[in-house]
C-alpha cells in the first residue's frame, strides 16, 4: 500500500458542526467519556480530507480520531466508510445522526468505530472498549441533526453525470450536449450539476472556455460510492438468477449479449486477487430486452431472488476501455465491491482505488 498522505481537514457546514457537537455530548451522557474537537496542522498534498479531528479522554489519556461525518441509513454505505476511514493516518471515527441496532452490528463486524447523536457508540483502543446500542432520544429524529441528503448530488441524474466526469475527466470542459449524451441525462440537468459541484467546492472555473478544473476528486469519489448503492443502483432494473454450473461465466462470451462484467468477476479480471463467488453483469437496455432471455437459456440460468448472479442495466453511454472491453469502469467495480461489506472485497476494492482511480488532487 502507498504511504498515507497528510491530513487536510474539510470545512464543516453549520449542520455538520451541530451534529458533531451533539454526538460528543451524547457520548458523554451515555458513557461519561469526554470528547472535544481539536485543531490540527493542515498537511500539504494528498486528497485525504477528514471532516474534523477529535480527542476522547479515557482516564486522562487522550485518544485522537480523524472524523468522517455521514448520514447512515443503509448497510451499503458502511463498506465505503470503512475504506475511507482506513485511509486516514490515525484511527478514524464515523459520526452520524443515528446508528441503528442492526447497523451497530455491521460496524462492529467491520471494525468501524463510531458515535452518534443519540448516544450509541463503538470505540476501542488500548485501555478502552465502548459498545452502546439501541439508544434513541425521545422526540429527536435524524433530520434534527443533519440534512437528510444533499439535494443535488444524491439524485440519480446527478450520480450519472458525476460518474461520467470521474471516469472521463476530459468531459469537464466538454460541451453540455456531449456530456448529456455520454451520461444519458437531459441536457438541462448538466448545468445544475456543475452549479452544485462548484458551489460545494468540487469544481472551479467554468466561466471561460476550458478553465473548469476538478478539485477534491477523492472526496467526490467517496460521495459517489456512498450514494450509488442507495440512490441509483436500485433503479437499474436488477434481476437475480442461479446457475447450476458455478463455472459458467468462465466460458461465457459476454460481449455477444451486449453486457459487461462488474463486481467480483471484474475485480478478479483487474487484480487476479479475488475468487468470484458472485457474478454481476451490466447490460444495456436494448440488451436486456433482446439478449437476457438468450443468456439465460444458453447458460441454463433460472430466476432466483437469492441467486448469486445479478443483472442490471447500464446507465452510461461511453465506449469501453480498449484494454478491458468486457468490464465496467473501475469506479463501478469499486462501488459494487464496497457495497457487499465483505472484508475480502473491501481489501481488493482498496487496491482498485489505488491502482485505477487515484489521480492528482486537481485535474484540468
Amino acid at each position: 500500500m502507498n504511504k498515507k498522505p497528510p491530513i487536510r481537514e474539510a470545512t464543516l457546514t453549520q449542520k455538520e458542526q451541530f451534529l458533531l457537537e451533539h454526538a460528543l455530548e451524547a457520548l458523554r451522557n451515555a458513557t461519561g467519556l469526554v470528547g472535544k474537537p481539536v485543531a490540527t496542522e493542515h498537511g500539504l498534498g494528498g486528497d485525504i480530507r477528514p471532516d474534523a479531528t477529535v480527542e476522547i479522554d479515557v482516564g486522562g489519556k487522550p485518544h485522537r480520531y480523524t472524523v468522517a461525518i455521514k448520514r447512515i441509513d443503509r448497510f451499503a454505505a458502511i463498506g465505503q466508510i470503512k475504506n475511507q476511514l482506513e485511509r486516514f493516518p490515525q484511527p478514524g471515527l464515523l459520526v452520524a445522526p443515528r446508528i441503528t441496532t442492526e447497523t451497530v452490528d455491521i460496524c462492529r463486524e467491520l471494525d468501524v468505530q463510531f458515535i452518534d447523536a443519540h448516544g450509541n457508540a463503538y470505540l476501542h483502543a488500548p485501555g478502552m472498549f465502548v459498545l452502546v446500542k439501541g439508544q434513541r432520544l425521545p422526540g429527536k429524529g435524524d433530520t434534527d441533526f443533519v440534512a437528510a441528503e444533499t439535494p443535488r448530488a444524491g439524485t440519480p441524474t446527478a450520480l450519472k453525470v458525476i460518474f461520467a466526469l470521474i471516469c472521463l475527466p476530459e468531459l469537464l470542459n466538454a460541451p453540455y450536449r456531449e456530456i448529456n449524451q455520454v451520461a444519458g441525462v437531459a441536457l438541462g440537468a448538466v448545468g445544475w450539476v456543475f452549479f452544485d459541484l462548484n458551489n460545494r467546492g468540487y469544481t472551479t472555473g467554468g466561466n471561460k472556455k476550458g478553465d473548469r478544473c476538478m478539485l477534491e476528486r477523492q472526496r467526490l469519489i467517496d460521495e459517489w460510492v456512498t450514494n450509488f448503492p442507495i440512490k441509483l443502483r436500485p433503479r437499474l432494473n436488477p434481476r437475480r438468477f442461479h446457475a447450476p454450473d458455478p463455472e459458467w461465466w468462465h466460458k461465457a462470451n459476454i460481449a455477444q449479449y451486449g453486457a459487461r462484467w462488474g463486481g467480483e468477476v471484474a475485480a478478479d479480471r483487474l487484480t487476479a486477487h479475488l475468487k468470484a463467488n458472485t457474478v454481476t453483469l451490466y447490460m444495456n437496455t436494448e440488451g436486456m430486452r433482446q439478449n437476457l432471455t438468450k443468456l439465460v437459456a444458453e447458460h441454463k440460468l433460472r430466476a432466483d431472488p437469492d441467486g448469486e448472479i445479478e443483472v442490471l442495466e447500464t446507465f452510461w453511454n461511453f465506449p469501453p476501455d480498449h484494454a478491458q472491453p468486457d468490464l465496467v469502469p473501475p469506479l463501478l467495480v469499486y462501488a459494487d465491491l464496497l457495497a457487499t461489506m465483505d472484508p475480502r472485497n473491501i481489501e481488493v476494492a482498496r487496491w482498485i482505488l489505488d491502482q485505477h482511480l487515484n489521480a492528482p488532487d486537481t485535474q484540468a
